[in-house]
């Protein structure tokens, strides 16, 4: 459902530097009976400035904000909170009243309804017919707050996507891999949240991420650089088949995360997918192949492909080298993981906010569990053996997983960005779709870890590039 936030404008403007900042507001809800109906609209959230009323009375009131509600809280047994998050400030403000206003374009039950809502320091629901009845008037009137709209409705609303379709199951771990690589490195996580559903099957889940409006992300760019920057093999990626896009998020302290999600051979061909993170600095990277649990009996049985891929994963690890000194410490000699992912197999699921549930297993890990009893299968299929819940007593969580990969606890030691991405390659052309995550900062090693451990408010300003095939590769005019 959508809400409304109506604040005094002198409150708007005492808080305006901070929400520029943190880009988030989370606002007690007093409880009240909800819109009734089953379709009750997405989680859209407006943030008003209302001033004084004049000596008649008229109000005169601004939406300044949008934003989408992330999370619902519960601080009481009465009231509740939302948190608005993403939250981004209107690049026009929006008058709502008087004969120029929003609402005098809308019928007067619903003008009421809202006038009802918006009750001054409160937060409020708002109605399904109310709220199409304001975007409708925000399409009509304010074209420029479009980009803005369709970025924080595609967060609020995300496409279902149905495990038993196999785009939507390829699709599924991409999406998991890209929130990985955000969570690690730190961006706020909405940065990537905002996706639409390729029009074609093939294309790679970077294809339907819908950036955030900025004035960068409109001028247009020489972005062959960002190729170069990955050491991308131009003559590889124009094969009939391979499909890369790149999107990369930057802040004003000198990080930046290149994302490159490339898959190399038709859907039906492809056999999975590899999460790979890099981080610059330390020329260290962590691998993660996804493997599906069964979704009713949440395990997955080990074949010779498996054991064909724990070999191959076991030849990627042989390119980390031997610490050399403190920094380069790690907690076992296990750059390549295993999630084993659960996603169920029901296409009226509710979407997953966060990281997919699964085990995250090191590969010298799984190779004790394949000749422990823990995974035999049963009397009548003694050779058999099994992973999954039921089976492994001990796995890692996600936020475990990333908390180990934020801390650099785990990872190959002196990797070059020239082995890399002879793994992407070579990965790629054996049938995964591949999401490769490369950030680069300037931080020390001290410097980053006091800004994982930050418990303190961020700032949640970013840039947000978007670089596709087709102009990676174009025309040499373009130089």
């Amino acid at each position: 459902m959508a809400y409304i936030v109506t604040l005094p404008a002198r409150q708007m403007k005492d808080i305006h530097e901070r929400l520029q900042i943190q880009l988030r507001l989370t606002k007690v809800l007093a409880a009240q009976a909800r819109p009734l109906g089953p379709d009750i609209g997405p989680p859209m959230a407006m943030v008003i400035s209302e001033d004084l009323a004049d000596a008649s009375g008229h109000r005169s009131r601004w939406l300044v904000w949008m934003g989408s509600v992330a999370r619902h809280n519960t601080p009481g047994t009465v009231d509740r909170s939302i948190t608005i998050d993403p939250l981004r400030e209107c690049s026009e403000r929006v008058p709502l009243d008087g004969q120029h206003g929003l609402l005098a374009l809308m019928p007067a039950d619903l003008r009421n309804e809202f006038d009802e809502a918006c009750l001054l320091g409160e937060a409020n629901w708002l109605s399904r017919p109310l709220w199409d009845a304001i975007e409708a008037a925000l399409r009509r009137r304010y074209p420029r707050l479009l980009p803005l709209l369709d970025w924080l409705l595609a967060q609020a609303d995300p496409p279902l996507l149905d495990s038993r379709d196999a785009a939507d199951r390829a699709w599924q771990e991409q999406q998991d891999a890209t929130r990985s690589l955000v969570r690690i490195s730190d961006f706020p996580l909405s940065s990537l949240s905002a996706w639409r559903r390729p029009a074609v099957r093939e294309e790679p889940y970077l294809a339907g991420i819908i950036p955030q409006p900025s004035e960068a992300a409109l001028i247009e760019r020489d972005i062959r650089a960002a190729g170069r920057a990955f050491g991308l093999d131009s003559d590889w990626l124009r094969g009939d088949e391979v499909r890369c896009h790149i999107n990369v998020l930057s802040d004003g302290k000198g990080r930046r995360l290149e994302i490159v999600n490339v898959n190399a051979l038709p859907l039906e061909a492809r056999t999975g997918t590899d999460m790979i993170y890099y981080h610059v600095p330390t020329e260290s990277f962590v691998l993660v192949q996804y493997k599906r649990l069964d979704p009713y009996k949440k395990e997955i049985r080990v074949d010779g492909r498996l054991r064909s891929q724990l070999d191959r994963l076991d030849e990627v690890a042989k390119l980390s080298s031997s610490p050399g000194r403190p920094s380069e410490w790690r907690l076992g000699s296990d750059p390549c993981f295993l999630k084993l992912a659960y996603w169920p197999e029901d296409r009226f699921n509710k979407s997953v906010d966060g990281l997919t549930p699964g085990m995250y297993l090191p590969v010298s890990y799984v190779r004790l569990l394949l000749e422990d009893e823990c995974t035999r299968g049963s009397q009548a299929d003694s050779k058999a053996r099994l992973l999954g819940y039921g089976r492994v007593e001990r796995h890692l969580v996600g936020t475990q997983f990333v908390q180990l990969v934020k801390e650099g606890l785990v990872g190959t030691i002196r990797t070059t960005r020239e082995q890399l991405w002879e793994v992407v390659k070579k990965r790629a052309e054996q049938g995964q779709n591949i999401l490769l995550g490369r950030e680069y900062s300037n931080e020390s090693v001290h410097e980053r870890q006091r800004r994982n451990r930050s418990r303190s408010s961020k700032d949640g300003s970013y840039v947000h590039e978007v670089y596709t095939q087709e102009t990676l590769f174009g025309s040499d005019s373009a130089e």
